[in-house]
């Protein structure tokens, strides 16, 4: 599990807390077990990306993020403009899997939408900063 250092500015959202560290790497914990089609539409997520990218300044960012095997995966259409979204403000993820069942449901969402940039899953946070400093 990801836990933010002590002193951390945390940014929440309905569905997730993130987190800067001090490379400038973005750190995602889900707020378990929320279900993101319940919580907020289609044009609320937009609005709530175009805010996030507000926040990145624009830019692609690397990210590490925690994968909860209680969330609830995306339906087929919301793949699409998920997929669409990260492809344009994600510049490599670092997925932290606690259980084969997580890493196996973001394997499928990854395998039914290739992403434009680089995607790995590890174990431990420590081995995922280790593989995303190479993109930074």
């Amino acid at each position: 599990m990801l836990t933010p250092p002590p002193n951390t500015k945390l940014i929440e959202w309905p569905t997730s807390t993130m987190w800067f560290d001090d490379d400038g790497v973005l750190y995602s914990i889900p707020k378990t077990r929320i279900s993101q089609p319940q919580i907020i539409n289609k044009e609320e997520a937009l609005k709530q990306i175009e805010e996030f990218k507000n926040l990145i300044g624009h830019k692609k960012t690397c990210m590490i993020s925690f994968s909860d095997s209680t969330a609830q995966p995306p339906k087929k259409e919301e793949r699409e403009w998920i997929g669409k979204e990260l492809d344009s403000i994600v510049k490599a993820l670092g997925i932290i899997s606690a259980s084969p069942l997580s890493k196996m449901a973001a394997n499928l969402f990854f395998a039914l939408k290739p992403p434009t940039y680089p995607v790995k899953f590890f174990s431990t946070q420590a081995e995922a900063k280790e593989w995303i400093k190479q993109y930074l």
